[in-house]
C-alpha cells in the first residue's frame, strides 16, 4: 500500500506561462483544504538544489490569479541533468518530509521528472503551462490562449498600418518547436500565408503567389511565420522575399516576450484553477507521476514518460483551412 501524501511541494519551470500563478494558488489552496502542508520551491529545479523551500500559507497565494509570470520564478538548471544535482535536490525535499510534488512547466520540465521519480520515492505531477501548446493529451496547456489572444491584438494593429501603406509585413510569433500560435493567431488575422515548423514551407509558392498579386497591384499580404520555421524566422524570410520582389514595400514585426506577459485570459485562469484542484487530487488518490490534462472537457490523466514523448500534432484539416481561407 503507498504511502499518503501529507506535503507537497511546488514550483514552476521553463518559459513562463500566463496563468501559471493561478495553477500555483489552485494547488497550494486544494492541499491547505486537505490538511496537507504546502511548500513553494523558487526558481524550479534550481531551487530544489540550492534549498530555497519555503512554505506556504493560503494568504500566500491571495491577490495573484490575475497576474502573469510566477511568484515563484522559473529557471533552466543545468544541474539537475546531472545524478548529484537530483540527489541535493532529494535531500533537501526529504529533510522536510516533502513526499510529493507538483510541477508546472513544459516538456523539459516533465523530461526532469520523470527522470527524478524514477530514481527517488517522490510521486510527481505534471501540469502543462506553456504558452506553445505542444504537449499531446490536453486540448489546452496553460498560457496559449492568453499567449495567441496577445498576438491577435498586436497583428490586427499591424494589418491597419499595412493596408494604410501597401505594405507586406511578415509577423514572427513565437515557435520554436510547435506551430501552434502562428497557425491560430495567422488563421483569426486572416494572414495569407502562415508559415509552421511542422509543414516545409514551399517559398516558391509564396514568390510566386505575391508576384501574381503584385501583377494586379494587391500589395498588401500578411505573413504569419513561427520562430522554429525552417527559414529562421521572419528576418530569413524577408531576405529570401526582398530579392525575389524588388519593388514590394516589406516589413519585418517581431511580436517576441510580450507574448509571455499580461495578465492571464478567463480561459487560461480557468483551466490552470481546474488542472491544480486535480493536481493536488490526484497525489492523494494514489495516481502518481502523471500529467493532468483536459480533454473534451474531460481530465485526461496520462503517465509523465508517455507525456514527454509524444508532441501535439497539428492536424490536416487545419492546414486545409489555412489553404482555403486565405486563397
Amino acid at each position: 500500500m503507498e504511502k499518503k501524501v501529507t506535503k507537497i511541494g511546488v514550483l514552476t519551470s521553463g518559459g513562463d506561462a500566463p496563468g501559471m500563478n493561478a495553477a500555483i494558488r489552485a494547488v497550494v489552496r486544494t492541499g491547505l483544504y486537505h490538511g496537507l502542508e504546502m511548500y513553494g520551491i523558487m526558481r524550479g529545479y534550481q531551487g530544489m538544489i540550492d534549498d530555497d523551500i519555503f512554505r506556504m500559507e493560503s494568504r500566500s497565494v491571495a491577490n495573484i490569479i490575475q497576474r502573469g509570470g510566477t511568484i515563484l520564478k522559473t529557471a533552466r538548471c543545468k544541474e539537475f541533468y546531472e545524478p548529484e544535482g537530483r540527489k541535493i535536490a532529494y535531500n533537501n525535499l526529504k529533510k522536510r518530509g516533502i513526499d510529493g510534488l507538483v510541477i508546472i512547466g513544459g516538456d523539459g520540465s516533465f523530461r526532469g521528472a520523470v527522470k527524478f521519480s524514477q530514481e527517488f520515492d517522490i510521486p510527481c505531477v505534471g501540469l502543462a503551462g506553456t504558452i506553445d501548446k505542444d504537449i499531446s493529451g490536453t486540448d489546452f496547456t496553460i498560457g496559449f490562449d492568453t499567449a495567441v489572444n496577445t498576438a491577435v491584438e498586436a497583428i490586427d494593429k499591424v494589418r491597419d498600418t499595412m493596408d494604410a501603406h501597401d505594405r507586406i509585413f511578415i509577423i514572427e510569433v513565437m515557435g520554436r518547436d510547435a506551430g501552434y500560435i502562428a497557425l491560430h493567431s495567422g488563421i483569426a488575422t486572416g494572414a495569407e500565408n502562415i508559415l509552421i515548423p511542422e509543414r516545409r514551407t514551399d517559398i516558391n509558392s509564396i514568390i510566386a503567389s505575391l508576384q501574381e498579386k503584385e501583377r494586379r497591384k494587391k500589395m498588401v499580404n500578411l505573413i504569419v511565420v513561427a520562430e522554429g520555421d525552417e527559414f529562421g524566422g521572419a528576418n530569413e524570410v524577408e531576405k529570401v522575399l526582398k530579392d525575389k520582389l524588388p519593388k514590394a514595400e516589406i516589413r519585418v514585426c517581431i511580436l517576441g516576450h510580450i507574448q509571455r506577459g499580461g495578465s492571464p485570459s478567463c480561459m487560461d485562469r480557468l483551466i490552470a484553477s481546474r488542472m491544480g484542484y486535480h493536481a493536488v487530487e490526484s497525489l492523494l488518490e494514489g495516481r502518481h507521476n502523471v500529467f493532468v490534462g483536459i480533454q473534451n472537457n474531460r481530465m485526461n490523466y496520462i503517465p509523465l514518460e508517455t507525456a514527454v514523448k509524444n508532441k501535439g500534432k497539428i492536424s490536416e484539416e487545419w492546414m486545409k483551412i489555412v489553404k482555403i481561407l486565405a486563397s
